[in-house]
């Protein structure tokens, strides 16, 4: 009798066989795509964030990017001149800082629905963009750049060397499996089973007895501090930060990940990264107008498979399979 295998098994495998191509990943490849692959897992954990909001919660940012780019400033604002900033100092001063943000914005925004949250939250990250842009603490449009990687000493150990790109990568790729347990573990709590009753129906938790608002604040504000864990992974990687980080068009990319691999998905979310830097690459190697391709794909995408790419592999099966 031929054996049949349930979904969460066939998920399971895939997901061991997905890590498994990462991990050996920089034996095989070239320095370029080592640093390629890097970016785009950073771009996931910051998908990632963004789907606890979007996915789960049904809270539709437009201003993601504000936090972003708080973790990313805070790398770049206490690395001093002349040497480097302490890895196990600044990578918690990062998370915290975009969280206390998420936290502080969200006592404001979370009070709204709809459109008017889309819009609020916008507001918001562009006062942060112009914080950063028009003020001396960001050093206006030029940025700030970084001497010195930071160093991974703790105790007089240095366990990984992180001006190695190799060893910055599998430091990320360790971040990208962790944030992932995370959200997984969190979304499989009650918590969690709370948040996605939030999000199919709002008025009846509320009926229920659930504090909704406290609710929707902490996922906000988790959401937050997670964007900022993925900004301080970028300022790391590439040693510079500038105000573009927290531009309005940078929230807009990481919904467009969403779209492409799949809301309330975290593999979904995950996909969408590696996805939309794919098409980026691709696109841009053929023309300078990449941009309108890849409206194009989205566009396609949302009207032929409305459930991103996370969705390719069940529609596969209910087509063909039955």
């Amino acid at each position: 009798m031929m054996q049949t295998w349930s979904r969460p098994v066939k998920t399971r495998i895939v997901l061991v066989a997905v890590l498994a191509l990462l991990a050996f990943f920089p034996f095989a490849g070239a320095t370029f795509y080592t640093e390629l692959v890097t970016k785009v897992m950073i771009l996931a954990i910051f998908a990632l964030s963004l789907d606890l909001l979007v996915g789960y919660t049904g809270l539709v940012s437009f201003g993601h990017a504000a936090y972003y780019g708080i973790g990313a400033y805070v790398l770049g604002l206490l690395t001093p001149k002349y040497e480097a900033a302490n890895l196990w100092l600044t990578l918690p001063a990062a998370i915290a800082l975009a969280g206390l943000a998420a936290f502080a914005v969200g006592i404001f925004v979370v009070r709204v629905k709809g459109i008017y949250f889309i819009m609020v939250t916008l507001a918001f990250a562009q006062m942060f963009y112009f914080l950063f842009h028009d003020t001396r603490l960001g050093r206006g449009s030029d940025g700030i750049s970084m001497n010195f990687k930071p160093v991974a000493t703790i105790g007089g150990v240095t366990p990984f060397d992180l001006g190695n790109a190799t060893h910055v990568y599998f430091f990320v790729f360790a971040v990208l499996v962790l944030v992932f347990l995370f959200l997984r573990t969190l979304l499989r709590s009650p918590f969690g089973r709370a948040l996605q009753g939030i999000r199919s129906n709002e008025h009846r938790m509320r009926s229920l007895g659930f504090p909704v608002y406290r609710y929707k604040l902490a996922s906000f504000t988790i959401a937050g501090a997670l964007a900022g864990l993925a900004g301080y992974l970028s300022a790391l990687q590439f040693g510079f930060v500038n105000p573009e980080l927290l531009s309005w068009h940078q929230s807009g990319n990481v919904l467009l990940m969403l779209i492409l691999g799949g809301q309330g998905s975290l593999y979904g979310a995950a996909v969408g990264a590696f996805a939309f830097v794919a098409l980026e690459e691709v696109y841009s190697s053929i023309t300078t107008h990449w941009q309108l391709l890849l409206g194009a794909t989205i566009i396609a995408l949302v009207i032929f498979l409305p459930g991103g790419l996370a969705s390719v592999a069940g529609r596969f099966k209910r087509e063909l399979i039955g």
